[in-house]
């Protein structure tokens, strides 16, 4: 079957600062970019030589394709969109994050399982659908805890739970319970932080020390980044983190206890870099338009 051997597809909903800067990232690498929304395409089982539809490649496969956002919508549209990544990787398409990685940094109680399999260090974590069994356990905790969407981004909807303070009835958080020991992270100025480690294929390539006057510390809910010294243990856990969800590249969320020991919040397969860079000075997107034109010039195993 044909396939376009210099078309990157990214998939994306939005030709935002973000995809302007990763298309010009990859052309730079000598690749031809499609900038393609996962909605506008599916399967033509029957139809095209390898069963799939993408818009602009009159029946050919891509390189390579860099998923950047897939929107929301119904179970059935987010299967059949992940069931295209799935198909894209077992036609042999480089697929940057692939649908199994996305799937599990999506799901926070999978990300939670493997980080933890990995033998790497993360906060106390419960996911549970039964109110009163997840009552139980506020009800016993010696400190706060964090509750958030098992499905979420950008600190948006995490709450705080006090100690035997009242869960929200299940129809609020979409049926399950993601509870999650609160870490103060707490700076030498008073301000809360944390730390976002940016890892592209196997390397730490990036960090920003994030801080607020509030306790959720994403930059799309107010604080400000600045560049984070060198940590190796930061580097070496984030990397680490990346490996155990299977990603290409991931942005990594650390957060250093009361003994100053680095822990596991969060990783994301489709992370946003604007703040990250715009706190560093380093070109995210040329380190990744790197790793995946190195990727398309190396045979796979």
């Amino acid at each position: 079957m044909s396939r376009h051997d210099d078309t990157v597809v990214v998939f994306t909903e939005d030709a935002d600062w973000h995809t302007r800067n990763l298309t010009r990232a990859l052309e730079r690498e000598g690749l031809h970019v499609l900038v393609r929304s996962l909605n506008d395409c599916g399967f033509a089982i029957g139809e095209t030589p390898h069963g799939l539809l993408i818009p602009g490649l009159d029946g050919a496969l891509p390189a390579a394709a860099f998923v950047r956002i897939i929107a929301k919508g119904s179970t059935e549209q987010i299967t059949a969109r992940l069931g295209l990544l799935h198909a894209l990787r077992e036609l042999g398409v480089k697929v940057m994050n692939d649908a199994r990685a996305i799937e599990r940094c999506v799901d926070k109680s999978m990300t939670s399982f493997l980080i933890a399999k990995a033998g790497l260090p993360t906060p106390r974590t419960f996911v549970g659908e039964r109110r009163a069994a997840m009552q139980a356990l506020i009800d016993a905790a010696p400190t706060d805890t964090v509750l958030k969407p098992l499905f979420g981004a950008q600190g948006k909807g995490i709450k705080r739970i006090a100690p035997r303070a009242a869960l929200p009835e299940p129809d609020q958080v979409g049926g399950v319970y993601y509870l999650q020991e609160f870490v103060e992270g707490a700076s030498p100025n008073g301000l809360y932080q944390d730390w976002r480690v940016f890892v592209i294929g196997g390397k730490a390539v990036a960090a920003m020390i994030r801080q607020s006057e509030r306790w959720i510390t994403n930059i799309h809910q107010g604080a400000v980044g600045a560049p984070a010294p060198l940590d190796h243990a930061a580097y070496d856990i984030a990397v680490r983190a990346t490996a155990a969800v299977g990603a290409d590249y991931a942005g990594v969320d650390l957060i250093e206890n009361a003994r100053g020991e680095f822990m596991v919040l969060e990783v994301n397969s489709m992370p946003a870099w604007k703040g990250l860079q715009r706190a560093t000075g380093i070109n995210v997107a040329a380190g990744m338009a790197r790793h995946l034109a190195k990727c398309l010039t190396v045979p796979a195993a």
